[in-house]
């Protein structure tokens, strides 16, 4: 009976200490790899779903860190999440680093894409408006006022020669709520990014006019935020998070084919749509996340012109590069 209760009580002692080395092991490795909780500012667009491309392929683990996706409804969104502590790093816009001019806790770590070769100008495709230089005077709608498409709109009246009051604009909300409009005639035009201008167009509802990157060349039209608690605490992470972010960068531009696929599971949308999407704005993502000089001089001046900002802020005060490949640590 006595070598049953040895026998027994070995057992449990070499369970237990399997078990202690188990729990040490876990705890040790849940050190090493802290998940990154990584926001996307806007959901429906395609040149986000690099963040899912390199999630689903590895790249990001290869590179020792843990990616966890999340998405917001616009940058406003995004930037509370910063300030509540809900994300580490954020994948948003360009006229985002106005907000870190007004005090938000992040940084800019990398220009993500340049020519905003990603919003469309769009007007029914049954209605009459066939051309840009039909515009004019006419009622187009803008997501809110200074936003990103406030200015790009009045950007494109004084190109053409109409001063920046040559459209009239609509403050209509999101592109829901502009569709609507556009479809009951109570506008003429919409800005609708392009992953959502092609699945209306394949529908047969809209006409694209133009990519705004037809007329504004020197821009930055997303950038990679980090928290600055995380800058501090876990510079090595923004580090290898934008390792394996240029790394995917590089996969998607030689491999159309698994990219669609990929996205199109993300967006919901189909294949030969996310396809055409690919072939227009592939071109707008940078391959290493250096700031377009010229880029960010257009984004100073449009925090003014769209009553963003008082006066055009240091734009060197609201990002950084020391965390790009190759920077010196």
């Amino acid at each position: 009976m006595q070598r049953v209760q040895r026998g027994f009580g070995s057992k449990i002692l070499v369970a237990a200490v399997l078990g202690f080395g188990t729990v040490l092991a876990f705890a040790q490795g849940g050190n090493a790899a802290e998940p990154l909780r990584v926001g996307k500012g806007f959901p429906s667009l395609f040149q986000f779903t690099p963040l899912d491309v390199g999630v689903q392929e590895g790249i990001f683990k290869k590179h020792g860190v843990d990616v966890e996706i999340s998405a917001f409804a616009g940058d406003a969104k995004l930037h509370q999440a910063f300030t509540a502590g809900a994300i580490d790093m954020g994948i948003g816009s360009g006229p985002g680093l106005a907000f870190i001019a007004k005090g938000a806790p992040v940084l800019g770590v990398a220009q993500e894409a340049g020519p905003p070769l990603g919003i469309s100008l769009s007007v029914l495709a049954s209605g009459p408006i066939k051309s840009i230089s039909e515009l004019k005077g006419k009622l187009i709608s803008i997501s809110s006022v200074g936003s990103q498409t406030e200015w790009m709109v009045r950007e494109l009246s004084r190109q053409q020669g109409w001063g920046p009051e040559g459209i009239r604009m609509a403050t209509l909300g999101d592109a829901t709520a502009q569709l609507s409009a556009l479809r009951t005639n109570q506008i003429d035009a919409a800005p609708f990014d392009i992953t959502t201008a092609y699945q209306l167009k394949a529908t047969g509802d809209v006409r694209i006019l133009m990519l705004f990157g037809d007329i504004v060349k020197d821009y930055v039209n997303h950038v990679i935020y980090a928290e600055t608690s995380v800058i501090e605490k876990r510079p090595e992470d923004v580090r290898k998070f934008l390792a394996g972010w240029f790394e995917t960068i590089a996969f998607v531009k030689k491999n159309k084919d698994e990219t669609v696929r990929i996205s199109s599971a993300v967006l919901k949308i189909p294949a030969p749509v996310v396809a055409q999407v690919y072939d227009e704005t592939i071109p707008m993502l940078t391959d290493d996340g250096r700031f377009n000089q010229k880029g960010l001089a257009v984004l100073s001046r449009s925090f003014v012109e769209t009553k963003m900002l008082p006066t055009e802020p240091d734009m060197s005060k609201l990002y950084t590069e020391k965390f790009l490949p190759g920077a010196a640590k």
